[in-house]
């Protein structure tokens, strides 16, 4: 089964042309060895070996910014499939597309010594032709992230066919209706994080600067948004849903709270989950009641008509 990622060639896109004329894509990250015979199946194995190493060479690092990074060397490495799509920003508002070709490869001594050969596409995808919502997936934090759900919607605009409207078919969303009317409430709550009450005891996490705790990676799906107390003693695991939230929210947050407590969380650290939504129920709530790490907020909509 063909899978789809988004790859980022160095901040900014910066390798982007290198990239294309090498047929190739890669990351560094600071890990000088070749990683051949050190990539077991499973990332965690990968992770309990080489965030250490990061670690050593970035001691003013944390574990969650170590693990991000680990995590993305071991995709590029051994997680991307030979045939697998990736799609690729130039830095100029259009996407390069390739099929992963071969296996990893080390070059040291290069910008990006992990790399994979790419079979590059002649199609580039322009991002003003795509939905708004795969706009925005592309738009997330991560050097390497998997856009499997917007692959009908690649196929299309390789063809040459602009994206029709996407609607949400999450099973925790149970207002299909109000999932369309606020498809940006992430972006926005980002944007607005400030002057949320959450913002009193907690940042969005971030590392030099750049936002890294938006649509964090996990092994079962990415975490809407990563936050961290004032105090660094607590980690927010924060799941947004885009109308009348169902009680299964409660056990997707908690496989995020369980990734984060056991792959991220420093030891002391606690983990805490807040489900943010436009309605609760009383099956959600009776969920919550024995939840007792877990919050649940309600947002509101309002909507003005002004005569001109």
């Amino acid at each position: 089964m063909k899978r789809y990622f988004r790859m980022m060639l160095g901040q900014r896109s910066i390798y982007s042309a290198e990239c294309l004329a090498g047929n190739f894509i890669g990351v560094d990250f600071d890990i000088h060895q070749d990683l051949t015979s050190s990539l077991p199946e499973d990332w965690r194995a990968f992770n309990k070996q080489f965030i250490p190493v990061f670690l050593s060479s970035h001691p003013d690092k944390s574990r969650v910014a170590a693990g991000l990074a680990c995590g993305m060397l071991w995709t590029l490495a051994m997680g991307l499939k030979q045939g697998d799509t990736v799609i690729c920003p130039d830095g100029e508002g259009r996407y390069s597309v390739g099929e992963v070709a071969e296996p990893y490869q080390y070059q040291p001594n290069t910008n990006l010594p992990h790399r994979r050969p790419i079979h590059w596409l002649e199609k580039k995808i322009d991002r003003s032709d795509m939905s708004q919502e795969l706009q925005r997936s592309t738009a997330a934090t991560g050097t390497l992230i998997n856009i499997d759900r917007y692959g009908e919607e690649i196929e299309r605009l390789l063809g040459g066919a602009k994206a029709q409207t996407i609607t949400s078919s999450d099973p925790t969303i149970e207002d299909p209706s109000a999932f369309a009317l606020e498809k940006h409430l992430e972006d926005f709550l980002v944007a607005n994080w400030p002057q949320t009450d959450l913002a009193k005891e907690y940042d969005l996490f971030q590392e030099d600067g750049e936002l890294t705790g938006q649509q964090y990676p996990t092994d079962t799906g990415p975490i809407d948004l990563l936050a961290i107390s004032k105090d660094k003693k607590k980690l927010l695991v924060v799941e947004l849903k885009k109308g009348r939230a169902s009680d299964s929210v409660v056990g997707q947050i908690q496989r995020y709270m369980g990734f984060v407590k056991e792959e991220l969380a420093e030891p002391g650290q606690v983990v805490e989950g807040i489900i943010i939504a436009l309605e609760d129920d009383t099956r959600i709530r009776r969920a919550l009641a024995v939840a007792s790490n877990i919050s649940f907020y309600k947002y509101q909509i309002n909507f003005k008509l002004i005569k001109a």
